[in-house]
């Protein structure tokens, strides 16, 4: 073929659609049994909002981002750098203080389900156009807030029927504590660093806290030598931390406090967490997030609180196919028309138009098959009942109505298969 979906990117079919259709509606559900409200913000934003929130050393915005330059009118030659969005919480942030949330609740909570994109090498799970549900708790710094969001996620993959799923939660300081593990970090690492890879010396000098993030190094052996951050933490996060881990305790929520735990943007502080799943092998992450104080004054705010987390849809999907999740779908099974004869063809597109104003699913054929032909597409849609309109039936005023399941058929009249439709449609 001469065109094709973009690298990094795929079709969603319609076999694959209804998979997707509830894999988002437990999200959402999910979201609303916990108190959170949607948000929807535009696929592209300014530039310097994901530079000054995710931070400009980070993978994303030196290497990942989808920029481009949009022109004013000939009167304004300003140039606007705009960028495809390739993460959720910069975004809800911005428009949060835009709209002035804030002095609707204290605490506000969203969520949004939306494509983000990064120019990064396609893998499983990992493309360039990916779909992402995320939330974020705007307006607290009460630990058990971090204890809530965590059990949202949790809950959400529970009720995708994904099993075996591990938490892994950690805590990455705040501005005060972090230069000091920061220099710790580069100290026990400056003799080794010569032979890392080519990413991990970029980062020594950079962001030397992704270091810990790498999945190329030998850990076996860096382990040891690695400080541990939870040694570094102030008081002040150390109280928070051991808050988090306690109420997560008191929710019976297993988990597992990994040192190496960072994330991979500058934004985040004190809590960091992660649910990973070991059927998807190497990138096992299916949701990840953490605590972000700070980001809303960066981003031009006033001082508020936050957390939040990010979970693909594609990476949930994987890991129920690993699982094989039956999904309970619920196949539309439409009404049939068949239509025998030019003459009962108009009143057949009249009665298909009068069923789907009813409410009722309902599907004829277009092609002007047989009626051997049109009885096989009823079948083939998953038709729980035929109805069949010829010339014999519309001069008595009749249809003949079939039942696909047993085979018996009835005549009724054509002025009363609506109504009689909608009886079974409500009986189920």
């Amino acid at each position: 073929m001469k065109y094709q979906a973009p690298r990094g990117t795929q079709d969603l079919l319609p076999e694959d659609a209804p998979r997707w259709r509830y894999v988002e509606q437990m999200f959402r559900q999910t979201c609303a049994d916990f108190g959170y409200e949607e948000v929807r913000t535009p696929v592209f934003e300014s530039t310097d909002l994901f530079v000054r929130a995710v931070g400009e050393h980070t993978d994303i915005v030196s290497k990942e981002m989808y920029s481009v330059s949009a022109h004013g009118s000939e009167a304004d030659e300003r140039r606007e750098r705009l960028t495809l969005r390739p993460e959720g919480t910069a975004p809800a942030l911005r428009a949060y203080l835009q709209h002035n949330l804030g002095a609707k609740s204290p605490l506000t909570r969203l969520f949004y389900v939306a494509p983000n994109f990064r120019h990064e090498r396609p893998q499983s799970g990992r493309l360039r156009q990916h779909h992402q549900t995320g939330i974020e708790a705007l307006g607290s710094e009460d630990p058990a807030l971090d204890a809530e969001v965590i059990t949202l996620g949790l809950t959400y993959l529970r009720r995708v029927g994904i099993t075996g799923a591990r938490l892994e939660v950690n805590s990455v300081g705040c501005p005060e504590c972090r230069p000091v593990y920061r220099e710790r970090l580069r100290a026990a690492l400056e003799s080794r660093i010569g032979t890392m890879c080519e990413n991990c010396r970029r980062r020594y000098d950079t962001n030397p806290l992704r270091i810990l993030d790498c999945k190329a190094e030998d850990w076996s052996v860096l382990e040891a030598v690695v400080p541990d951050l939870a040694d570094c933490l102030c008081e002040p996060c150390a109280q928070h931390f051991a808050h988090v881990q306690a109420v997560l305790q008191v929710l019976d929520v297993p988990y597992e406090r990994n040192p190496r735990l960072v994330r991979g943007l500058d934004y985040y502080v004190r809590t960091s967490f992660e649910i990973v799943h070991p059927q998807l092998g190497a990138q096992s992450t299916v949701l990840g997030g953490g605590r972000y104080d700070g980001l809303m004054e960066e981003l031009g705010g006033p001082p508020t609180p936050g957390i939040g987390f990010g979970c693909g849809i594609e990476r949930v999907l994987l890991a129920c196919e690993a699982l094989e999740v039956a999904f309970p779908l619920e196949a539309v099974r439409p009404v049939f028309v068949v239509t025998l004869g030019e003459a009962a063809r108009l009143p057949g597109l009249r009665l298909l138009n009068d069923l789907r104003q009813a409410g009722i699913a309902a599907q004829a054929d277009y092609l002007g098959r047989s009626m051997k032909a049109q009885m096989r597409a009823a079948n083939r849609v998953g038709a729980r009942t035929v109805l069949l309109l010829g010339e014999n039936e519309l001069a008595a005023g009749a249809i003949a109505v079939k039942d696909m399941e047993t085979g018996a058929q009835e005549s009724c009249p054509l002025s009363d298969v609506v109504g009689r439709m909608r009886g079974r449609k409500d009986e189920g």
